[in-house]
């Protein structure tokens, strides 16, 4: 049972902060105290990302419609998550500080992909699923000089901004959030949230950090016009 206990509590924190805690029984170690927080909030936040994008993707399956959700914005997202999931992986940042950016890669994907079919493109959306994980291999493949790699994710601010921008205004044009999921707003904002510490505890990088913050404050703004036009039909397009 303590060999289990060990392994387990390795999974959240380092050798010497296990010392710390339990060999030495300093239990007000800040700086292990600060580490061991930001490694349990990550894989919390990997853990929370499996199904984040789930309650949106069944809400369009359900209704086998995307109204209301920008492929525009949607596209943006990926864009901007396919940088940030190739710029953390070739600079081999722990998995719990990006890991929940490789599960909302595949679900953001899914998602546009429904809007592209229930839109009456098939051709389309197979492709733009094809060109994605192409693009997000090359990213992660190495082959892409890292000075490159560090553009991109400082594009990320403001293709963040931009993508979440272009929901907001068609949120504010229909009047309504049409197949948006208030449950998936809701944890992506915790999600971004929690992201902006573990970033300062576990990556310290100033791009990414910024990066979170943007999209915390964009995440929070969709998720706020989710609670305004609850139930809110969208606006026909005679009108």
């Amino acid at each position: 049972m303590a060999a289990l206990f060990r392994r387990l509590c390795l999974l959240v924190l380092t050798e010497a902060c296990y010392d710390e805690f339990f060999v030495k029984f300093n239990f007000l170690h800040v700086p292990c105290l600060r580490a061991a927080v930001s490694k349990g909030l990550g894989l919390g936040v990997v853990g929370g990302s499996i199904l984040v994008k789930v309650p949106q993707i069944m809400k369009i399956v359900r209704a086998k419609s995307g109204e209301g959700i920008s492929i525009a914005g949607t596209t943006l997202e990926v864009t901007a998550i396919t940088f940030n999931v190739g710029y953390s992986f070739v600079n081999r940042y722990p998995f719990s500080s990006y890991g929940d950016g490789v599960f909302l890669l595949v679900q953001t994907t899914i998602t546009a992909m429904l809007v592209l079919l229930y839109g009456g493109a098939p051709k389309k959306a197979a492709l733009y699923v094809l060109s994605v994980f192409t693009v997000a291999a090359v990213l992660c493949s190495g082959q892409v000089p890292i000075k490159f790699m560090w553009m991109l994710q400082a594009l990320n601010i403001p293709v963040v901004f931009a993508g979440k921008m272009v929901q907001a205004v068609t949120n504010f044009k229909n009047s309504s959030t049409g197949q948006l999921s208030a449950v998936t707003m809701t944890m992506l904002f915790l999600g971004s949230t929690a992201r902006i510490f573990t970033s300062i505890q576990e990556t310290g990088d100033p791009i990414i950090i910024l990066s979170y913050s943007v999209a915390t404050f964009a995440n929070g703004l969709i998720m706020t016009q989710v609670l305004y036009y609850w139930n809110a039909p969208a606006k026909s397009k005679k009108e």
